[in-house]
């Protein structure tokens, strides 16, 4: 049976659950489809009825499969602040017609003009449907788990360009500055929206801000420019008593207990074996914030089953304890992770719990 106070304790660490709760900040719809034997990638969601069809396909997942939420969306981050991306064929097993990725060279706001021209998005004007969908049909038990349109350093990073973003921190420091604010008034206009949904139980802001070694702006420019506002969204989500998950990938070391003491985020989520295996992380972060996810994403891909049960029940023995935890991918139900992998993973927490 569904139960979001089982993750909600976990997220607020409240003391050890009966049962250890699965965490994913979204699954692809290429393993959804595989997972439910619905056709979710065929279905075209600008149609009503087939967004509709696409959503039970989502809930039958996410139910079916044992977690006690639902992830709900207003809009990914480039339909919200429109911007062009790379593409190129896509190599994974479950494959789609092409995957995406930043243009880190180049932006499509570069100075003033730009920005007063740009189409910024208001909450009047966007989609809500998936939420209201998702609020009036879930299961008893469940909750919606809101993942906004990006974050604060991910979209003004996209919106100028990486590149651009890095060289006008120092030559143009105060234009950088106004296109934060003007990210975050928008994010927080919509972080604010999605929590007055009755069914909204926590909120997730999704902000890539490392790479393998460290981060992608300098500490002190990441404490000065982007974390006060990011401080904004957790205390929207505070303000209406809902926990606030951050979602980041890279090495963050260097700006953690800022982004815990300052921030205050309630759980952290993202983990590679590479920078900070998750059980290390419980150790260092884990009597402060919960930890979410961390079975590595490469061992995922790249290991046999049997080998992945062992490495789950690892992490689970080391993770689980105290409570504090929530078993998942390091990083997302990705359409190149084998799908037989995948559930082994979400077994072994069963057998465990």
């Amino acid at each position: 049976m569904a139960d979001f106070e089982v993750l909600k304790k976990v997220l607020l660490r409240q003391g050890e659950p009966d049962r250890v709760p699965f965490y994913e900040i979204f699954a692809d719809p290429e393993i959804m489809e595989v997972v439910t034997g619905e056709p979710l990638t065929k279905l075209d969601r600008r149609n009503k009825d087939e967004k509709e069809r696409y959503l039970k396909g989502v809930i039958k997942f996410y139910h079916d499969l044992g977690y006690d939420y639902v992830t709900g969306r207003a809009g990914r981050s480039k339909e919200v602040f429109s911007y062009p991306n790379l593409k190129a064929d896509d190599t994974a097993g479950l494959q789609r017609v092409q995957r995406e990725w930043q243009d880190e060279h180049h932006g499509v706001i570069q100075n003033a003009d730009d920005f007063y021209n740009y189409p910024w998005p208001s909450t009047g004007l966007m989609d809500w449907y998936e939420l209201e969908f998702l609020s009036k049909n879930l299961p008893d038990g469940m909750k919606i788990v809101f993942l906004g349109p990006g974050g604060v350093f991910e979209n003004t990073s996209r919106l100028l360009g990486y590149e651009a973003m890095c060289y006008k921190i120092y030559e143009d420091p105060g234009f950088v500055d106004e296109v934060v604010k003007k990210v975050t008034s928008c994010l927080g206009d919509i972080f604010a929206r999605a929590a007055q949904f009755e069914n909204v139980g926590a909120l997730v802001l999704g902000d890539d801000m490392g790479y393998k070694t460290g981060t992608m702006l300098s500490p002190e420019t990441f404490r000065k420019s982007i974390f006060p506002h990011q401080k904004r969204i957790a205390d929207i989500a505070h303000q209406k008593n809902l926990p606030f998950i951050l979602h980041s990938c890279g090495n963050l070391e260097k700006v953690m207990d800022h982004i815990i003491d300052y921030i205050r985020i309630d759980a952290k989520h993202s983990y590679e074996d590479v920078i900070l295996p998750v059980a290390e992380a419980k150790k260092i972060y884990g009597k402060r914030i919960a930890i979410l996810g961390g079975v590595d994403m490469d061992f995922l891909c790249r290991h046999t089953e049997d080998e992945v049960r062992a490495y789950t029940r690892r992490v689970l023995e080391q993770c689980a304890p105290g409570g504090g935890y929530a078993l998942g991918t390091g990083n997302s139900v990705a359409n190149y992770i084998p799908v037989k992998n995948y559930l082994a993973m979400l077994d072994e927490g069963r057998k465990f719990s």
